[in-house]
């Protein structure tokens, strides 16, 4: 199977916005066994109809994303009614769901907004949970007359839009019209603590093994993570899962692609603690992983931005002669604010972290990249660790939260802190 992806916004082709949906898209295809043949960025408007006319017969299915919006330059959907020779009709179902919208809102549904009501005839409506504009599904045979036997999917450009819209509405397609895929499965088994070198070291060449039975296999590094997907028949693809829990298993964080954070948080909502955060190197930004998640407000009550010394004995109750004898940048000094972050916030959990980001202010004894990291939790020594992250400054900050809560994640487990 032949297939297409078709990205439309101006700014995606200005460089102000992420094609982050085409990365996406692609890795929820190569689970079904598929995978794009060509992909194009063009800006909105009338342009989209010249793409969708070459790609059209040359494909067997087009996925198209963007331009069903309701401005005067999303212009999508009348483009491949147009192309099909299809006329436009009113779905009744769509207004009714649009006019329920906007007045949850206490607005009126306005004419621009039912543009997006309009469905060439024959199309399929998918349905959009999280936003105002419809996907849709145009079989093959709709375009029969022009001589394309080609399957046209039109999905909403925002993320949290087409995401969903493309598991219930393009998944279930795509599935029908490729058998193959029906039973085939994929794992991605996320791992932190543990480089892509290392991974492969203790694993490939075993599971290399299992390709004549079907396995594929691929890394993909993260944000401080690395996936490792397995692809395949069902039975192997367990196979090859069981060989990497083996090998692996205590770097494994994920099964189901949750980032650290998300662990980290569902973990002590299941034993009902909490976490507080005292950072000075990353400027919060732990706090921010965390609060990220849904639900997070159970757990987490208590974050500390301690950049500056003066904040480090103020908020924290860190010894002003305890800096001045170890820096800022010590052991002792990042102990005694994961201790201090710990009593006056009360949590079951207290991380700390303290560092040289850099570019400037590192020395000989403690270059630029260096990090200490400790953890205090009621009832339980506290550890500390020192990294070394070198490297550009926003590299740095991310690597260290990530080290914060992988030893949040490791005492959560009884894990060793040091691995």
């Amino acid at each position: 199977m032949r297939i297409e992806l078709i990205n439309t916004g101006t700014e995606l082709v200005l460089g102000d916005t992420i094609n982050t949906n085409a990365a996406w898209i692609g890795q929820q295809l190569a689970a079904l066994g598929l995978s794009v043949a060509r992909q194009t960025i063009v800006p909105d408007g009338a342009v989209i109809g010249e793409v969708l006319a070459e790609a059209a017969g040359r494909n067997d299915v087009i996925i198209a994303t963007g331009g069903l919006g309701p401005t005067n330059d999303d212009v999508t959907r009348e483009i491949t009614a147009g192309l099909l020779g299809l006329p436009m009709d009113v779905d009744a179902g769509v207004v009714a769901k649009l006019e329920a919208y906007f007045h949850k809102r206490g607005r009126e549904v306005n004419q621009a907004t039912l543009r997006q009501a309009m469905v060439p005839r024959g199309a399929k409506v998918m349905d959009n949970a999280f936003g105002t504009a419809p996907g849709l599904y145009v079989p093959a045979a709709l375009g029969a007359e022009r001589g394309w036997a080609c399957h046209f999917f039109l999905l909403p450009g925002p993320p949290r839009e087409l995401k969903p819209m493309f598991e219930t509405g393009v998944v279930p397609v795509l599935k029908a019209l490729h058998p193959a895929a029906a039973g085939r499965e994929v794992l991605y088994l996320k791992v932190t603590g543990m480089g892509e070198s290392d991974i492969v070291d203790h694993v490939e060449r075993e599971l290399e093994a299992m390709a004549e039975a079907g396995l594929e296999m691929g890394y993909c590094i993260g944000k401080g993570d690395v996936d490792v997907r397995l692809a395949g028949p069902g039975e192997v693809v367990a196979k090859g899962a069981a060989l990497v829990r083996e090998k692996v298993g205590e770097y494994i964080l994920s099964e189901d692609r949750r980032v650290l954070e998300e662990v980290v948080v569902h973990l002590l909502a299941e034993r009902g603690e909490t976490v507080a955060t005292a950072e000075s190197c990353t400027g919060g930004m732990i706090a921010g992983r965390l609060t990220d998640v849904s639900g997070a407000s159970a757990v987490f009550g208590y974050g500390y931005v301690t950049y500056a010394n003066e904040a480090k004995v103020r908020e924290l109750g860190v010894s002003a002669e305890l800096l001045m004898r170890h820096g800022a940048v010590s052991e002792p000094v990042a102990c005694a604010m994961a201790e201090g972050c710990l009593e006056v916030s009360g949590a079951n959990h207290a991380v700390a972290v303290t560092g040289i980001a850099g570019p400037t202010g590192g020395s000989e004894e403690k270059p630029v990249g260096t990090v200490f990291v400790a953890l205090a939790s009621k009832g339980q020594a506290t550890k500390c660790r020192r990294l070394f992250f070198p490297g550009a400054r926003d590299r740095f900050k991310l690597l260290t939260s990530q080290a914060a809560l992988e030893m949040i994640r490791r005492r959560l487990l009884n894990l060793t802190l040091e691995p």
